[in-house]
Order: structure tokens, then C-alpha cells, then sequence
């Protein structure tokens, strides 16, 4: 009785933590498209509302760590149980920096507000952070669902967010070199973008953890990021 009474109130703490990640996660993809949307249209009120809703994020995050600790300490789980609650953890911290990332996308809005506007950049943009919107949507139907296999289809999504990645990379490249009055501007873009695709990098993180809890190992996935001149030129963490 004592033991069926351990596992329920691990079980029940256990899904009260899955709550509030999903909770986290639901911010963050409206932080992706608020921090998206605001830069698309030079909006910087909706950009101030994205970074104070960061503080929300950053707390939830620390409840949660606070009651995973909580949890390792009173129920001592052990086996499939503490697997769960370190991955648990680890897409906490994962999509904590995620909201960062969108953070400092609505940093620059204001910036890029007042400087030279670069065609068709703050709408490739957008439509980079949607797809990395959508693949942390993904990731968190495969975290509740278990879903092994849609969490390995959202690996192989982050190809394309590599590839968008380099092409506005070089984009922004051509501009500065036609016409010096492009070269602050596309800095202030060229950030915005890597730290895109940094998010989709924390987005396959967090896809690599379902894969480890349904599995019981981590995948195999050696490919490089990016191409080997913007690794070189842009690596920001």
C-alpha cells in the first residue's frame, strides 16, 4: 500500500511539472511569433511586450527546476522515472533559452526601426521564426504524446532552418558589399537570424530528449551545423 502510494504522488507531481512545461512552452511560441511579428512590422511596442513577458518565462523555468529537485529528493525515483525527470530539466533549460533568443529578437526591432530598411528581409525573417515556431509546437505534441517518430521528423526539419539560415547570411553579405549604408543594418539582421537558428537548435534539443525517453537512447545525428564559412564567421554562443 505504501509503495502504491509512493507512485501515485510521484505521478501526480510528475504530471503537475509536465503542466508547467507545457505552460513554457506555450509562451515561448507566442514569444517566437510576437517577437517575429513585431520586427516585421517595425513594431516596438509589441517588442517591449515580448521582453517583459521573458520574466514569466525565466520563473516558470526556475519552478520548475525548483520542484524537479523537489521531486529527486523526496520520491528518490529511480530507473525510467529519473529519466523522465532529467529530461524534463533539460527541455526546461532548453526552452528558457528559446525565449532568450526571442527576447533579443525584439531587442533589435527598435534598433532596426530607425535605420535603413533592407528589402525583404524582416518578411524572410518572419517566415524562418514560424517555421522554428512550428517545430517547438511539434516537439511538444511529440513530449506529451511520447512520439519518437515525429520527434526524429523534426531533426531532419532543422536542415531547413540551417539553409534559410545561410542564404539570408549571404544575402546580407551582398547588400553590405553593393552599398556601405546596408553594412549596420545587416549586422543587426545577421544577429536576429543566427539567433533563429540557434532556436531551432534548442528546438532539436528538445526533440532529442523525447527520442531518449521513449527510447531509452540518444540519436545519432553527426551532421554539421550550418555550412563551414558561417560557423567560422557567425558562432555566437
Amino acid at each position: 500500500m505504501n509503495e502504491r502510494h509512493i507512485a501515485s504522488a510521484f505521478d501526480s507531481d510528475l504530471e503537475q511539472i509536465q503542466t508547467q512545461i507545457m505552460k513554457m512552452g506555450g509562451l515561448v511560441e507566442e514569444a517566437i511569433l510576437d517577437a517575429s511579428k513585431s520586427l516585421k512590422n517595425l513594431d516596438e511596442e509589441l517588442a517591449e511586450q515580448v521582453r517583459a513577458k521573458d520574466k514569466v518565462i525565466d520563473r516558470l523555468e526556475e519552478v520548475v527546476n525548483e520542484d524537479c529537485a523537489r521531486l529527486i529528493a523526496l520520491r528518490s525515483p529511480t530507473a525510467g522515472d529519473l529519466r523522465i525527470v532529467l529530461s524534463v530539466m533539460k527541455i526546461n533549460s532548453n526552452l528558457e533559452r528559446i525565449g532568450d533568443y526571442a527576447k533579443n529578437m525584439a531587442k533589435r526591432t527598435s534598433v532596426l526601426a530607425h535605420m535603413t530598411p533592407v528589402d525583404g528581409a524582416r518578411g524572410a525573417l518572419r517566415r524562418m521564426a514560424r517555421e522554428v515556431q512550428l517545430m517547438l509546437k511539434d516537439a511538444l505534441d511529440a513530449f506529451v504524446q511520447r512520439d519518437a517518430e515525429l520527434a526524429q521528423d523534426i531533426l531532419e526539419r532543422d536542415r531547413d532552418i540551417d539553409q534559410m539560415y545561410n542564404a539570408l547570411f549571404r544575402e546580407f553579405l551582398t547588400f553590405m558589399m553593393e552599398d556601405p549604408r546596408y553594412i549596420t543594418p545587416c549586422m543587426h539582421l545577421h544577429f536576429i537570424a543566427k539567433n533563429t537558428e540557434r532556436m531551432g537548435d534548442h528546438v532539436t534539443s528538445v526533440a532529442e530528449q523525447v527520442i531518449y525517453l521513449v527510447t531509452g537512447s540518444m540519436p545519432d545525428d553527426s551532421r554539421p551545423k550550418g555550412d563551414h564559412y558561417t560557423r567560422e564567421l557567425s558562432e555566437l554562443d
